[in-house]
This record gives structure tokens, C-alpha cells and sequence, in this order.
């Protein structure tokens, strides 16, 4: 179930009784035939015994105007009596000691707005009907005020809760109707879907699952319209009391006799309360309007809960059963259960909601199992990402404020193995969660065009995480979820407050240059296992998340000491460093020009709060290999000018578009009338555009791939160069290969502190190093020498000379 429900708060009391003098024999009163005037100006009239009220009289109060009529005993009202207001309220009924109590009719200066029932010291208590002015109704069981116990709350728009009332809010087993024909039985927990519970369509199917403040949470099992919950299985729900008795939400209202015995029964062992103080009976609002804000409809009244729930599972059209796990409202993944009905071939196997295709080649990284010295971390992490992005997702999209950044921003949770009133039941051991400025990351996820229900299929859905051998010295862990598209890291403490401090400049940062090409950060965390360790770590955007295969990966920083990976075997999923790059890149002019000003941009950013030892991640994809063995001059073949640009007609009628053998293909972008051409997860931005003078946005077309949009750092073509080894006395050879290139700087998080500086210092006096080759450097030194390296990696064209 979707948003909350919330029953109405407690219904309008009648205003603060007048108070009432208490004379203390004849001598306060002056007595003249039947009359008495009190000393503050209050008048009676009626009987008298021992020179107070006894019997039957009239009494007005001077200072309010209010006048009561009726019984009294001992100078108190007592017994059947009428009470009027000057805001023209009446109260017809008993009394006690001065108080309303015993059954009574309170109007609320309109017959339209009335209760009916028992009262006790002033306030509703026991049974009662509560008229609205607005039509909203409500009969049922009252403890000091508040709908308590058995009721029934009928809306005006014709929606009705039958079960458990609790501060006057549905809480414990009831049963929401909808005037369209859809309900909801189960269990309830201050006005929202808590438990187990059982959501039927007025078309007839239903889902029978759980729910977790009003979302549902975990796993449960649809049946499509033309299939119906087992009766034996729902007759044992009930028995075991896990469902509501399923007379609460059918048929019509009882009779108000039938009623009353009925909840007469059930609330029998509602005892006295103790008054604390006198109440102030001010009129209290109807909660019809609380109901529609609860579940995200604001306009006028509690007309809206059946457009949240109702929506997502009527959304198709399956007629088998299913099973469904769903992770804080959002389906993570669904089962075929019965086959008898198929919809479709493909329906023989269970179906897994999937965000994306993975490829089939060979991915980095061992996936995570039960055993495995990560898994109970895995569980945590997973739980905790998908409770926070559930807890912060139903807030109103708004802009950051200042109060979101720094600790106040943070919060934590306690995740206990059994569950609690707040978190769900789970396998891993109990563990606390905090999570660190909420709103913000959320904010930066909805910047980077991140689907909140990707993003917690993709990390917390039914699929394990995969953990990738750290490729640095930090000893960081790094998790990668099974469709690529996300990034764990485990941080140090020091790292946290790093990027706590720079989170605000980031965020603005991130804003102003939309082809930004630093770490996209989506959330960060802290687990503390029962065992005690703490594990903080970050989300972060996958920058290799791609359908081609990244052939080669280099970590760059424009140093040389121990930048080399000389003593491993090399393979496609080994990270390669600055002396290991044997390649020049060559891309389009206007390109270069963009992407190199774009660097600067970043390192800049960087320099300013002090970081460095921060790589620019760089992988290619090689296209079409030519092998030529050429001279050390670049020749005219392998100038990106030679990119093929096609029109989309063009690309459509020709097959020989991708037979083209002279390089990449470039085509106009296409309608996106299929929205198939979208860049990729977190990418956002403005598109390159063709070379040559050409205005239009162009997609890069690759054989048995299909179209790529090519942006800044991302599916960017160009032409690689690679020295080969050179034989005596010839010329040197190189290679050209067309590449597909995929551009980031990672490891933003480290400031040159006082251990950098020690370390630097070690290193040139102990080992005489180069300090110009080692990098741990000063911000400063440190951006010139990765900007000067990154600029002969992607050297000009020579025709552009």
C-alpha cells in the first residue's frame, strides 16, 4: 500500500463547562422568593434546600451568558438537564457532581454536527455517534475524548474504516473500504498500514502481503482478477488473528441497537480514568482532511487513497499468480507462482524485475554468498540503504537548505535481528545505521537522473552484491551491485569529515557544471554490527557502467614513483597506472578543448579545498583495430576529422552505415520517440555535438551495439596511438585502434594534511627521491602536474599544429 491512511484526529468537544460557584450555606446567598443572586452576579431560580439549589432550577452564568436548566443536588447540577452556550452549542442529558456524565446529545450549534453517547467528566466516553459538519461519521467506543476501541469512521465521500481505534487514529486490525469498491484488512499502527494484510481490487484480484508504515515491505503474493485467495487460507489468517474478522469491512451499517450491543461487548473492560485536570473542551476539527494529506492528496477531504493504492498492481495485466517482494513501496522483483494461465513463452521461468541488461561478458569481482566473510555487512548495508531511501523519499521534493549539511542533518536507527515498531524482521545480526545528510544525497540522486526505484533494485533488491579486490593502498572494500551501476566504498574516519566539510561546495559545484567529471556521490553511511566494528562507506556512480566491454583501464595521476604495474599478470579488469600508458588519444578539436577545460574546472575545485592524490579514471573500448605500422608522425588516417557523419535517414536505408570501415560512425541524434537512446545511469548534461562546423547532436553508431549518445567523458570516440616496441635501427611503430573512451576523477577525499606532508618529506630525504615524482604533493604543485600529464595523453591533432 502506497502513502499513509490516518483516521481522523479526535472528534469537536463542547466548549469548557461555565464554572459553577459552590456556596457555602444561606449566608452567601440572599434568598427572595425562589430567587438567588450570587456575589459575582450569577443568578438561579428554582428550588432550594438549606439555602442552596436542590431539585429542579435555572441558573445563568453573568460573565459567559451560558444557561443551565435541569436538575440539581447539593448545589451541584445533577441528574437530566440542558446546558446552552452563547456560540449557540446545547448539551441535553445527565449529570453528575457538575459534570456531564451518563448519556447525553451534545450540538455543536448545528444538527449537522452532534454527538450522541456517554460521557464522563465532561468528555466523551464510552459509546457514541459523532456527526461531523462536514458529513464525516464516526460510531464507536470513546475514552476521554478520543475515539478508543471498536468503531466505525465513515467519510463523506462514502470511504469507511471498521476495526480498532486507537488516540484517534486506526490502530490494530480493521478494515478500510474505498467508495470505489477497493479494501483494505489487516493491521494498523497510528493510522498507517503496519503487518500483514490483505488489499482486494473492486475488479477482484488482490495482493495478501506486508506492509511497513503504510509501504509495502518485504514479500507477499498477488491474485489477478480471475484468481481468489484460498478461503481455508484466509479462515486461518483470521483463527490465528494475523486478519481481522472479515464481517468488520462487508455489508451494511448495522442498526444502532445491533451496533451498540455489539461494541457494548468488546469494550467492556474500559475502566474509569483518573482526571488529572479540568479538559478544555475547545471544538476540535474533523479528521476527514488529515486523511487525504497523509496519503499525498492535499485538495480538500479524504477523497485519495484509492488513487495511491490502487495503481501499481492494477498497472498490469497478468492473470497468474505471483509472487512479489517489494523493498519500502518499490517492487524489486516478482515470481511466477501458478503457470496454469500463462501470458506469454516467456513465462515458464520466473520473472526478476531488472533495472538494466547486464552483459554477458566476464564481470569483475566475487559475488557475495552466504559464508562469505562480507555477507552478514551485505545484509546490513542492504537493509539500511533501502530503509533510508523509504524513509526520505515520501518527503516533498524541495531545495537544500543549510540545516540539511553538517551533524544535525544526520540521524540513526537501531535494526534489531526480531525487528522493531520502526524496522523490519531481518538474517543479519542486530546493527545500528546512521545516515549522513539525508535530503542532500537525495537531492543529488534526482541531479544525476537516478530512479529511486532503480537505485534500491540495483543495491537492495533480491540480487547479491559482488566484491571487487581493492586496487590501492587504502585497504578500502569496494562492493559493485550486480547490474553495474553503483559503487560501495568503505571509508576511513578521516575521509567522512572530508567530505562532510566540502558537501555544500559540492552540491554547488555539481549544480553550476552539469558535465562535471568528479565522483558522483549518492549516499553515505555508517553500520555498526552487533560485533562492534563500525564500516562507514559511500554510493557512488559506476563511471564503467556500459554495454560495450572496457578492453583497458588506467588510473592516472601524473606521477611516477612506484606508478607502474610491471609485476602482475595484466588482464581487462586490471587497473593500469601512469607508466603503464603506452597510448596517445586523439579526439575531435572542439571536444579536446571541452573536456581539458573541463578537467581544469574540476582540479581547480579540488586545489581549492585542499585535496590531492586524487586519478583520473580513464577506460576505452577498442572498435574496429587496424593494426597499421606507421612512423612516428600521426598521418592524416587517424585524425578524428575522418569521423563519418551520417543523417538518421541515412543510417536507417544504407546497410553499408555499419559495414563503414574508415573509422567511427557518427549519426544525428535520433527522435528518442522510444526513449532508447538514453546516455546511461547518472549522466546528465549537455551532448557533444558533431565536428566539422555541424550544430546537430550526434550519436555514435557502433555494429551490433546500436546507437550511443555521446557526452562529455562518456561513450566519446576517438583514435588511440600505441608505441610499439621499436627494432634496431628502424622507426618506431605504433598501432591506431578506434576506441570508445570513458573519463572520470575518482579519489576526491584526500586532503594534503600533516601525514601527507611527513610523507612526503620521508620519502625525498630517506629514499632521496625525486619530490617532484612522488604524489604526495601540495594542492597546488599536484593539479599542474596532473593537468600537464592529462594534456599529453590527449595531444593535439597535427594537422591542428
Amino acid at each position: 500500500m502506497q502513502g499513509r491512511t490516518a483516521a481522523p484526529a479526535a472528534s469537536s468537544n463542547p466548549p469548557a463547562r461555565p464554572h459553577q460557584s459552590h456556596p457555602d450555606a444561606a449566608a452567601s446567598w440572599t434568598n427572595s422568593a425562589g430567587e438567588l443572586t450570587l456575589p459575582n452576579g450569577d443568578l438561579y431560580s428554582g428550588t432550594l434546600s438549606g439555602g442552596v439549589p436542590e431539585g429542579t432550577g435555572r441558573y445563568v452564568w453573568s460573565g459567559s451568558g451560558c444557561v443551565y436548566e435541569g436538575g440539581w443536588r447539593r448545589g451541584m447540577r445533577h441528574g437530566n438537564g440542558r446546558t446552552e452556550w452563547p456560540s449557540g452549542a446545547v448539551y441535553e442529558g445527565e449529570y453528575s457532581g457538575g459534570f456531564m456524565d451518563g448519556e447525553g446529545t451534545y450540538t455543536n450549534g448545528s444538527p449537522s454536527s452532534s454527538y450522541k453517547g456517554q460521557w464522563k467528566l465532561d468528555r466523551k466516553h464510552g459509546l457514541g455517534l459523532q456527526a461531523h459538519a462536514n458529513g464525516d461519521v464516526y460510531q464507536g467506543s470513546w475514552v476521554q475524548g478520543q475515539m478508543e476501541g471498536q468503531g466505525r469512521y465513515t467519510w463523506a465521500n462514502g470511504n469507511s474504516y471498521v476495526g480498532t481505534m486507537r488516540n484517534g487514529l486506526m490502530s490494530g486490525k480493521g478494515v478500510l473500504t474505498w467508495s470505489t469498491g477497493d479494501s483494505f484488512q489487516g493491521n494498523w499502527v497510528a493510522g498507517v498500514a503496519h503487518g500483514y494484510g490483505l488489499y482486494t481490487w473492486e475488479g477482484g484480484g488482490c495482493y495478501l502481503g506486508t506492509w511497513s508504515r503504510g509501504l509495502k515491505d518485504g514479500k507477499g503474493t498477488f491474485y489477478p482478477e480471475r484468481r481468489r485467495v484460498p478461503a481455508a487460507r484466509l479462515d486461518d489468517l483470521r483463527k490465528r488473528g494475523v486478519l481481522p474478522d472479515v464481517s468488520f469491512g462487508t455489508g451494511a451499517d448495522p442498526e444502532p441497537a445491533e451496533a451498540d450491543a455489539s461494541l457494548s461487548r468488546r469494550s467492556s473492560g474500559l475502566g474509569r480514568p483518573p482526571m488529572k485536570k479540568r479538559p478544555s473542551l475547545q471544538r476540535r476539527r474533523s479528521i476527514g482532511a488529515a486523511i487525504g494529506v497523509a496519503v499525498g492528496v492535499v485538495t480538500g477531504g479524504p477523497a485519495g487513497p484509492e488513487k495511491t493504492l490502487k495503481c501499481e498492481d492494477t498497472a498490469g495485466s497478468s492473470s497468474q499468480i505471483l509472487e512479489r517482494e517489494y523493498a519500502q513501496g518499490v517492487l524489486i522483483s516478482e515470481v511466477v507462482l501458478d503457470k496454469s494461465l500463462p501470458d506469454s513463452p516467456s513465462s515458464k521461468k520466473p520473472r526478476l524485475r531488472r533495472s538494466r541488461k547486464v552483459k554477458d561478458a566476464q564481470r569483475p569481482g566475487e559475488t557475495i554468498i552466504k559464508g562469505h566473510r562480507s555477507y552478514d555487512l551485505m545484509l546490513c548495508l542492504q537493509l539500511g540503504i533501502r530503509y533510508t531511501v523509504g524513509r526520505i523519499t515520501p518527503i516533498q521534493e524541495r531545495e537544500v537548505r543549510a540545516s540539511d549539511f553538517g551533524p544535525k542533518a544526520n540521524f540513526w536507527m537501531n535494526f534489531p535481528k526480531n525487528g522493531s515498531p520502526l524496522t523490519p524482521s531481518h538474517r543479519a545480526l542486530d546493527f545500528k545505521w546512521k545516515d549522513y545528510c539525508p535530503m542532500v544525497f537525495r537531492n543529488l540522486r534526482e541531479m544525476f537522473k537516478i530512479d529511486t526505484a532503480d537505485y534500491m533494485i540495483s543495491i537492495s533488491g533480491s540480487d547479491a552484491l559482488r566484491e571487487l579486490s581493492s586496487p590501492g593502498k587504502s585497504g578500502s572494500i569496494f562492493f559493485l551491485s550486480q547490474d553495474d551501476q553503483f559503487m560501495i566504498k568503505t571509508l576511513r574516519k578521516s575521509e567522512v569529515q572530508v567530505l562532510l566539510r566540502m558537501l555544500p561546495y559540492y552540491y554547488r559545484h555539481v549544480h553550476a557544471y552539469e558535465n562535471t567529471l568528479v565522483t558522483k556521490f549518492f549516499g553515505l553511511h555508517r553500520v555498526r554490527p552487533s560485533s562492534g566494528q563500525k564500516f562507514r562507506f559511500v554510493v557512488m556512480g559506476n563511471m564503467f557502467c556500459t554495454e560495450l566491454r572496457i578492453h583497458r583501464r588506467f588510473d592516472l595521476k601524473g606521477s611516477s614513483l612506484g606508478r607502474s604495474t610491471e609485476k602482475i599478470k595484466i588482464d581487462e579488469n586490471t587497473t593500469l597506472k601512469d607508466l603503464d600508458l603506452n597510448y596517445s588519444f586523439y579526439l575531435e578539436p572542439s571536444w579536446r578543448d571541452a573536456l581539458l577545460k573541463q578537467i581544469e574546472i574540476d582540479s581547480e575545485f579540488l586545489r581549492n579545498h585542499s585535496i590531492m592524490d586524487y586519478s583520473l579514471l580513464l577506460g576505452f573500448h577498442y572498435r574496429a583495430r587496424q593494426n597499421l605500422q606507421i612512423g612516428s608522425s600521426c598521418p592524416e588516417s587517424i585524425l578524428p576529422d575522418k569521423l563519418t557523419v551520417l543523417s538518421e535517414a541515412d543510417a536507417a536505408e544504407k546497410d553499408s552505415a555499419y559495414n563503414y570501415r574508415d573509422g567511427l560512425i557518427l549519426v544525428q541524434r535520433g527522435s528518442d520517440k522510444n526513449g532508447s537512446d538514453a546516455v546511461g545511469p547518472h549522466i546528465r548534461g549537455s551532448r557533444l555535438r558533431a565536428p566539422s562546423g555541424c550544430f546537430e547532436e550526434v550519436d555514435l553508431l557502433l555494429p551490433g551495439t546500436g546507437r550511443l549518445p555521446i557526452q562529455l567523458g562518456v561513450n566519446m570516440p576517438a583514435r588511440a596511438e600505441k608505441e610499439g616496441k621499436q627494432e634496431e635501427g628502424s622507426k618506431s611503430l605504433h598501432h591506431m585502434y578506434d576506441v570508445v573512451l570513458y573519463i572520470g576523477i575518482i579519489d576526491i577525499l584526500q586532503k594534503y594534511n600533516m601525514t601527507k606532508k611527513i610523507e612526503h618529506a620521508y620519502k625525498s630525504i630517506k629514499y632521496k627521491y625525486n619530490p617532484l615524482s612522488i604524489s604526495a604533493v601540495e594542492p597546488q604543485f599536484y593539479s599542474e602536474r596532473f593537468l600537464k600529464f592529462v594534456g599529453t595523453a590527449f595531444p593535439q591533432n597535427s594537422s591542428n599544429q
